[in-house]
């Protein structure tokens, strides 16, 4: 660590990260509660990712704060504590990853679906998914054995990067493969076409959080190695993974009900109906499948020329919910 300390940029980060920290976790509190309220009927799969999710982020929380007091109350004026690394620091860092793994692989599963089972396009998310815990595990466990930031900074540096890194990748490849799906199966209906965009825009807004915090902390990482914060920015990263599969579940019944203006020169009236059941299984649907249906109908239609409206049904519910 540096030779004069910079309290601002050590204690004063770390203080800062835990309150935003723990601001962004009653966020996930409450949207944890908004879900079970809104989709009462979700499969036992999902509620349970919600759980484990929320009971990691309570957890996570946790640790930040007894780090915070072994620093700022225990070791309260002792300067010398700050290169020291406490075991509840190394703790928040494989949390973190375990919690970016399940969030990862959520989205993994859905692009899996949605891509009619392309393990070309997965399987590359789910390894380096997968690799970051790795990471993330071994950091943990070099910190604990190392003992000091400064030891661990000289020996072992760049396998912290490695794994912020390779979040940063993930995101990406997570967002470029959902955009790419939803793209390629836009159709000639302005309706459609809509819940499509709307998908798109809710995938870049719950990625853009998690994609810039990682990198942020990165960069302050890799440029400023001898002050902590990146530690502060890296105690908001599990939030924001947190935040984002929770807007990405409790959104669904949003852009449902969000249909686009009619057109004159729409040719195919399409009714944005609810057709959820109260089932465990409703919410495994393809949504592949679902634009295959829609393809059919409009295939059907051309033969049948001679009709002057069709109407569709489209199940958006069981749709946006892989995304």
């Amino acid at each position: 660590m540096e030779p004069h300390l910079n309290i601002a940029k050590t204690f004063g980060a770390l203080l800062l990260g835990g309150l935003f920290a723990s601001f962004v976790s009653g966020f996930v509190t409450i949207q944890g509660v908004i879900y079970l309220r809104m989709y009462p009927t979700d499969a036992i799969g999902i509620k349970l990712l919600v759980l484990t999710v929320w009971l990691l982020d309570i957890s996570h929380t946790t640790v930040i704060w007894s780090a915070l007091w072994s620093y700022l109350i225990q070791n309260y004026g002792n300067e010398s504590v700050m290169d020291i690394i406490h075991w509840n620091i190394a703790v928040t860092i494989v949390l973190t990853a375990v919690l970016t793994l399940l969030i990862h692989m959520f989205f993994a599963q859905r692009i899996f679906k949605l891509s009619k089972r392309n393990y070309w396009l997965t399987a590359p998310i789910v390894i380096l998914a997968c690799m970051r815990l790795v990471s993330a595990c071994v950091t943990t466990s070099e910190m604990m054995h190392l003992k000091t930031f400064s030891r661990f900074i000289e020996q072992i540096r760049w396998i912290f990067t490695l794994g912020l890194a390779l979040s940063s990748a993930v995101d990406i490849l997570i967002t470029a493969s959902l955009v790419f799906l939803l793209q390629s199966n836009r159709t000639g209906m302005a309706n459609l076409n809509a819940v499509i965009d709307s998908l798109i825009w809710y995938t870049f807004e719950t990625s853009s959080l998690t994609t810039a915090g990682t990198v942020i902390a990165m960069l302050c990482w890799l440029v400023m190695p001898n002050n902590l914060i990146f530690m502060g920015l890296h105690f908001v990263i599990a939030k924001f993974y947190a935040n984002s599969i929770l807007v990405t579940l409790i959104s669904r019944k949003k852009i449902r009900q969000g249909r686009a203006p009619s057109s004159s020169m729409e040719p195919v009236p399409v009714h944005l109906l609810d057709t959820r059941r109260p089932s465990n299984r409703g919410s495994d649907d393809d949504l592949a499948g679902q634009f295959e249906k829609e393809m059919a109908v409009r295939h059907s239609e051309q033969k049948t020329a001679h009709l002057q409206t069709t109407t569709v049904e489209i199940n958006v519910e069981r749709s946006v919910q892989y995304v």
